[in-house]
C-alpha cells in the first residue's frame, strides 16, 4: 500500500496525494463521475475531455446483464466504457441498501471486479444506515469484516478497497478502522454515509468519518462514498478524505438542478446562470431551460463545477489555506456551519497531521479559535521560559524600556515573543474587534503561561478595554 500512495502536500487532515492504479496515476483529492453502464448521461470519453482523471461505475450492473457481462469480460472494462483512465467498481452494495439483498455471491462479484480489471475493486461490504440499534451495526459490521478478510486473502492485479462500516456509532468506525488498517488492502473507503448528507447531517458525518481516520492512521487513502456535491468537498478533504463519486452531477441535472459551490439551484426559479462554465458561457438560461438537450447540458456544468471546485480545494491544500476555504464553503448553510464546527473541536488531533508552515493566517469566525495552529502555540506555551519583569502588550508602539522579555498579545493566540511577531502564525490578519471565543482561547493561553512561570512578574499595556483586568483577575 504505501508505495501506492504518496502524499505531496498537507493542510489539516486534507492531502494532496498520488495514488498509482493498473491505468495510471491519479492526484488525489480526486473526484470520480458515476457512470451507469446502461446509459451514461455522458458518454465517458467525453468525461474524460472535461477533466475527470477517474471514473466510478457499478460492477452488479454489468454482471448482472448478459449483454454487458460478456463484453467486459471480453473486451475489459475500460474499452467497454471507453474510458483509459483509471476506473473503480462498486460491488452493488448500494442495491443491497435497496433491496435488501442481491442475487450474487460476494466472492462472485468480486472475482468479476478482478476479471474485469477494474483498478480498484471493492467487496460485497453491509452498507449499515445511520441510527439503527448498536446490535445491528455490530453484527452488520461483524459480516462485513468476515467478507473482508476473505477478500484480503485473494489474488489480484489491481487495487483493493476496505470498507469501514459502524453506522453512527464513532466507536464502531474506529474500531473498524483499526481493523481495516491490519488488513492488506490500498484504499479505505467510508460507507453508509449517503442519508446523513442527504439530510444535512454534516456534524454527525464529522463524528463518522474522524472516528475511521482515527482507527486507519493518517497515511491511507480514504474515499467517502457519495460525496458528491461541490459544497461538502472542502470539508470532507479538511477530515482527509481523498476520493469522491458524484452521481449529483448527473441525478440533480435530470431534477432541472443546478450545482454550485454554495448551494443548489432549481432552473425555473433562477434569473441568471451565476457561471462562466462552457455551457454557461454559451447559453442563457432560456436557450438552456429550452434546449432539447437540457439534461445532458445541465449535467456538464453540474460536473464543470464540481471538478473546478476539487481544484480549488488542491490550491488550498497546496498554499496552506484550507481553513479559509472552508469558512466560507461551510456559510452556505446552517448545517454545513455545524460540521465546521464539529471538526473544529478536533482541533489536537488536526494539529498533529496539520503543516507547521503555511500562508498567512487569516482569523474570520469564532471557529478560528480551535485552528490547529493555536492548538499547536496552545500546547507548545509552557516551553516559554521567562524571568525578571515581563510585559504583555497588545500595542506595538507601548514603551518596553524596563522590561527583561517583551511578549505580544493577539486573539487567539494570546501571548508570544516580540521577535515571533512577523513569522507564521503570529502574523495572522485578525480583526480590530476579536469575537469572544478568540479573546477567551487567548486569555486562557495567557494565564497558562503565567502558571508555568511563578517566577516572573508580570505587568500589561492593552488597549483592549477591560482585557489587564481579565489577565490579572485568577
Amino acid at each position: 500500500m504505501p508505495d501506492r500512495f504518496e502524499i505531496l502536500h498537507k493542510d489539516l487532515a486534507g492531502r494532496i496525494g498520488r495514488l498509482s492504479t493498473l491505468h495510471g496515476t491519479v492526484e488525489t483529492p480526486v473526484l470520480m463521475p458515476v457512470v451507469n453502464p446502461h446509459l451514461p448521461l455522458i458518454p465517458p470519453g467525453e468525461l474524460q475531455k472535461m477533466g475527470a482523471d477517474m471514473i466510478i461505475t457499478n460492477s452488479y450492473i454489468i454482471h448482472q446483464d448478459p449483454a454487458l457481462n460478456a463484453q467486459a469480460m471480453e473486451r475489459g472494462l475500460h474499452d467497454l466504457l471507453g474510458f483509459s483512465r483509471p476506473i473503480m467498481t462498486d460491488s452493488g452494495a448500494f442495491q443491497l441498501s435497496v433491496y435488501g439483498d442481491i442475487d450474487v455471491s460476494p466472492l462472485e462479484i468480486l472475482e468479476f471486479q478482478f476479471a474485469i480489471k477494474s483498478d480498484i475493486s471493492v467487496p460485497l461490504d453491509i452498507p449499515t444506515p445511520p441510527d439503527v440499534s448498536r446490535d445491528r451495526a455490530e453484527a452488520e459490521l461483524k459480516i462485513t469484516e468476515e467478507r473482508l478478510v476473505q477478500a484480503a486473502s485473494l489474488e489480484r492485479e489491481g487495487l483493493l478497497a476496505c470498507p469501514i462500516q459502524g453506522s453512527t456509532y464513532a466507536d464502531l468506525r474506529e474500531r473498524a478502522g483499526r481493523f481495516a488498517a491490519e488488513l492488506p488492502f490500498d484504499v479505505y473507503p467510508v460507507g453508509g454515509v449517503v442519508p446523513l448528507m442527504e439530510a444535512y447531517r454534516y456534524r454527525d458525518l464529522v463524528d463518522v468519518v474522524v472516528a475511521a481516520k482515527k482507527g486507519l492512521g493518517s497515511g491511507r487513502p480514504v474515499h467517502l462514498f457519495g460525496a458528491g456535491h461541490p459544497m461538502i468537498f472542502a470539508l470532507a478533504t479538511a477530515m482527509g478524505c481523498d476520493l469522491f463519486d458524484s452521481a449529483a452531477y448527473a441525478l440533480y441535472a435530470r431534477q432541472d438542478r443546478y450545482l454550485t459551490v454554495h448551494g443548489t439551484g432549481k432552473l425555473a426559479d433562477m434569473s441568471y446562470l451565476p457561471c462562466s462554465c462552457p455551457v454557461c458561457e454559451k447559453h442563457t438560461l432560456k436557450e438552456l431551460i429550452s434546449s432539447p438537450e437540457k439534461t445532458r447540458l445541465l449535467a456538464r456544468h453540474n460536473l464543470y463545477v464540481s471538478l473546478a471546485e476539487m481544484r480549488q480545494v488542491k490550491e488550498s491544500i497546496r498554499e496552506g489555506s484550507l481553513w479559509d476555504l472552508l469558512e466560507t464553503r461551510c456559510r452556505s448553510h446552517p448545517r454545513m456551519l455545524d460540521g465546521l464546527r464539529r471538526l473544529a473541536r478536533q482541533g489536537q488531533w488536526l494539529e498533529r497531521l496539520d503543516s507547521a508552515g503555511k500562508s498567512t493566517f487569516f482569523c474570520t469566525s469564532a471557529e478560528a479559535a480551535l485552528r490547529p495552529e493555536v492548538m499547536r502555540h496552545a500546547r507548545k506555551i509552557d516551553r516559554i521560559s521567562l524571568q525578571g519583569e515581563v510585559l504583555i502588550t497588545d500595542d506595538p508602539q507601548v514603551d518596553t524600556t524596563g522590561y527583561d522579555r517583551v511578549l505580544y498579545f493577539k486573539p487567539p493566540f494570546g501571548p508570544y515573543p516580540a521577535e515571533l511577531a512577523e513569522t507564521y502564525p503570529f502574523n495572522a490578519e485578525v480583526p480590530e474587534e476579536a469575537d469572544g471565543a478568540a479573546i477567551e482561547q487567548a486569555v486562557s493561553i495567557a494565564k497558562e503561561l503565567m502558571r508555568a512561570n511563578p517566577g516572573a512578574r508580570f505587568s500589561f499595556r492593552m488597549k483592549r478595554e477591560g482585557m489587564e483586568e481579565r489577565l490579572r483577575s485568577k
